[in-house]
C-alpha cells in the first residue's frame, strides 16, 4: 500500500470522525430547535405555548377541565394551571391521565399499569430516564388499546415505572404520534383519530 492511499484512508476516517463530532455537537447546541421542528412535522403543539394559551382568563375560574367528545375527535380543556388531565380506558379500565406533548412516551405509574393488567417483575426495569422527581428505571411494554372518547389506538409503546416514582399516568407522544391531529386552539387541546 502505498504513502498516498495510507494518508487518503486516514484522511477519510478523520474526516468521518469531524463530522460525526459535529453532529453530536450541532444536536446538543440546536437541541430545542430541532424539537421544535420535530413538534411542527407531527403538528404537535410547543408545551410552553400550551400552557401560557391554557391559562385561564379573569372570566374563567372554572378548576375542572370539561371534555367533549364527538365521534372520533374529542377536545381537552386546560385545568387551572394548563394541564390537560381527562379519564382515559387502558386495556378497558378507567385510569385519570394527563396528555403531556412533552413527554415522548405513555408512561405508566405502576399501580395504574397493575390496574390496567399490566404486570411487570423488577427484572423488566431495564431502561433509565429523566422524570420530574429525578432518574427513574421504567419496564418498556406494549400496551393493547388506549381510549379517550371515541378514539382508539392499539398496540401503543409505553413504559411502566417503578412503584412510587411517577406522580400519575402521562399520554404522551407514542399515543399522540398516532392520531391525524393534535391542535391547540384557545385553551383547548383537539384530538381526531
Amino acid at each position: 500500500m502505498s504513502n498516498t492511499s495510507t494518508l487518503g484512508h486516514a484522511a477519510n476516517i478523520v474526516a468521518g470522525w469531524t463530522f460525526f463530532a459535529l453532529c453530536i455537537v450541532g444536536s446538543v447546541v440546536y437541541y430545542n430547535d430541532l424539537r421544535a421542528a420535530g413538534r411542527w412535522v407531527l403538528g404537535v403543539p410547543n408545551p410552553d405555548e400550551v400552557a401560557a394559551a391554557a391559562r385561564p382568563q379573569a372570566e374563567d375560574t372554572q378548576a375542572d377541565p370539561a371534555q367533549s367528545t364527538s365521534g372520533s375527535t374529542v377536545e381537552l380543556r386546560a385545568d387551572h394551571i394548563g394541564h390537560f388531565s381527562t379519564m382515559a380506558q387502558i386495556n378497558g379500565s378507567s385510569i385519570d391521565v394527563m396528555v403531556d406533548t412533552g413527554a415522548s412516551i405513555v408512561a405508566l405509574t405502576w399501580e395504574d399499569a397493575q390496574r390496567a393488567g399490566i404486570f411487570v417483575r423488577p427484572s423488566d426495569f431495564t431502561h433509565r430516564v429523566n422524570t420530574a422527581n429525578g432518574q427513574a428505571k421504567v419496564a418498556p411494554v406494549t400496551i393493547d388499546s388506549i381510549s379517550i372518547g371515541g378514539i382508539t389506538v392499539r398496540d401503543v409503546k409505553g413504559a411502566v415505572s417503578e412503584p412510587g416514582r411517577l406522580n400519575g399516568t402521562l399520554l404522551g407522544m407514542t399515543f399522540l404520534g398516532r392520531l391525524s391531529r393534535a391542535e391547540l386552539k384557545r385553551g383547548t387541546l383537539l384530538l381526531e383519530e
